[in-house]
């Protein structure tokens, strides 16, 4: 059973996909330190994420980022009172590096090990920036790899209100960077041309699921592009009116269908995390649409909203109060 209070102290590691991460947090929300390498420049010329490169490129981060992470954090191993890592999802090989570094110095520290899961610390994220959020709330976790809708109700205790049923809105983002031809990842590229741009200089398709109001899919939009890039002579030079129509596309159907489950719900604060939740244009309309609504959206600060080991620690204190530490035989 893992003792928490404010002076609790836990190292937490993220390596899911591609970046490694580490992080010093004491007493749930207070990062003493928060310590992230990207891998960005390395799968750039692939378009992608590639799982092998990403769990060499792990393997030599992982140490440097951990000692930088206990040297920022003012602590030292001894005072650390617990190590989590995130078990899943992500890429096995990834994955694999940071559970065994964080078994590893458990043993070593004899201190509890947490299994922590990445979507379940994406939801805390909101929490670091403010520890005051009340439940419950609906949030919105909007990535590269998910699309999600989920009713918060206390620690530990969600479910999941909507999803989308086949490309998450990042990986979309991504995909259609790529047929733009911009440089990956696409949706920073896409949000910085879409601000030039017109976002009515093309209709593109909003998915309604009679069945699954509450559901996102991606798929059809990202065809519909696909389908207008063929029809134009030089898409480069309607470059900026693309960007902006797709992304309009995207942030109408996330800001209607979370408005709409806020209310289903009777919700009135609604949070944004996932790396996709940087985009500006996504944090002023779902704000704004909100307002309206009479309801608050609480922002997750840039540096929280993409993969960081703050989230997992976060998680791993407040999912995981008063319940047995998970034994070093857990897997990915």
């Amino acid at each position: 059973m893992i003792r928490v209070d404010e002076a609790t102290v836990v190292l937490g590691i993220e390596s899911s996909c591609d970046e490694t991460a580490a992080a010093v947090v004491m007493g749930g929300n207070d990062v003493l330190s928060s310590v992230v390498a990207t891998q960005i420049e390395q799968h750039a010329r692939f378009g992608g994420v590639v799982p092998e490169i990403a769990s060499r490129a792990h393997v030599e981060a992982m140490t440097p980022v951990i000692r930088k992470a206990i040297q920022d954090s003012g602590v030292g191993f001894e005072r650390i009172d617990a190590v989590a890592a995130t078990v899943g999802p992500g890429l096995v090989g990834a994955l694999l590096v940071g559970v065994s570094t964080a078994k590893s110095i458990a043993l070593a520290l004899n201190k509890p090990f947490i299994g922590v899961n990445h979507l379940e610390a994406h939801l805390y994220a909101a929490l670091l920036d403010d520890p005051h959020v009340e439940f419950p709330m609906l949030v919105v976790l909007v990535s590269g790899g998910n699309t999600l809708l989920v009713n918060m109700e206390s620690h530990g205790k969600y479910s999941i209100v909507g999803q989308t049923i086949d490309d998450a809105a990042g990986e979309a983002f991504d995909k259609v960077g790529r047929m733009l031809k911009l440089p990956y990842p696409g949706g920073p590229e896409i949000e910085k041309h879409a601000r030039e741009g017109n976002p009515k200089s093309f209709i593109f398709p909003r998915a309604h699921l009679k069945d699954a109001p509450f559901d996102f899919s991606f798929s059809g939009l990202k065809t519909a592009v696909l389908y207008q890039l063929q029809k134009l002579d030089d898409p480069q030079a309607h470059l900026a009116d693309l960007c902006a129509s797709f992304q309009d596309a995207v942030i109408d159907a996330l800001v209607k269908k979370t408005i709409k489950a806020a209310l289903q719900t009777g919700h009135t604060l609604i949070a944004l995390s996932g790396g996709v939740a940087c985009n500006r244009a996504l944090q002023e309309a779902l704000t704004c649409a909100a307002q309206n609504a009479g309801m608050k959206v609480q922002p997750t600060p840039p540096a929280l909203t993409t993969d960081n080991a703050g989230m997992i620690a976060l998680a791993a204190l407040l999912a995981s109060e008063n319940r047995p530490s998970d034994s070093l035989e857990i897997g990915i």
